[in-house]
């Protein structure tokens, strides 16, 4: 089994396993966490299992191509949320984020804290030259938090996102290896 930790200042991201499939499954089940996110709220805890189990298949293989982290609050190692990175080919020398974060956790600085040290893991552990994400053009509380890093807007899909709501526009962001970006603050161990 692979361990890839990346500590913050208020928390850890450990790679997810089915012991987190309640927490994870309570996640995807709150309306408010699934109003930008085109994977929908499960009808069951048996349709999360299925999502997460190709997941933790993929955390463990030898060489990890699509990471998926749980987000624990220290110091109790609370859940708190997601986070997703996506490997392209080692010819493309790139990732794309992704993050869920519990509703009750918003607006608290989290996002931001926890896309800042992936970003540095990303570029500092993987030697990546560009790391980026979407989002939808509604969802105000991402796009803060992509660009308090430092990505940068890209430009925009037209009604790419299947959301409940309707098809959604997406913003494009990226952020390279040379770009300035907000240093994260890792937790002294």
């Amino acid at each position: 089994m692979n361990i890839v930790e990346i500590p913050t200042q208020r928390t850890t991201l450990r790679l997810i396993s089915m012991a987190d499939l309640e927490a994870i499954h309570e996640l995807h089940s709150l309306p408010e966490t699934d109003q930008y996110n085109t994977l929908g709220i499960p009808q069951n805890i048996e349709e999360t299992q299925e999502i997460i189990e190709q997941w933790v298949a993929e955390n463990q293989q030898k060489d990890i191509k699509n990471y998926t982290f749980k987000i624990e609050l220290l110091p109790e190692n609370q859940f708190i949320g997601l986070f997703g990175f996506r490997l392209w080919s080692k010819k493309h020398s790139r990732g794309e984020v992704w993050y869920k974060i519990h509703s009750s956790y918003w607006k608290q600085g989290y996002a931001t804290e926890v896309l800042a040290a992936v970003i540095d893991f990303g570029f500092d552990q993987l030697n990546l030259h560009r790391i980026q994400a979407g989002c939808a053009v509604d969802n105000i509380g991402s796009i803060k938090v992509l660009e308090k890093v430092g990505m940068i807007r890209e430009g925009r899909g037209r009604q790419i996102l299947p959301l409940k709501s309707g098809w959604s526009d997406n913003f494009e962001y990226s952020i390279l290896e040379s770009d300035k970006r907000k240093q994260s603050i890792i937790q002294k161990q």
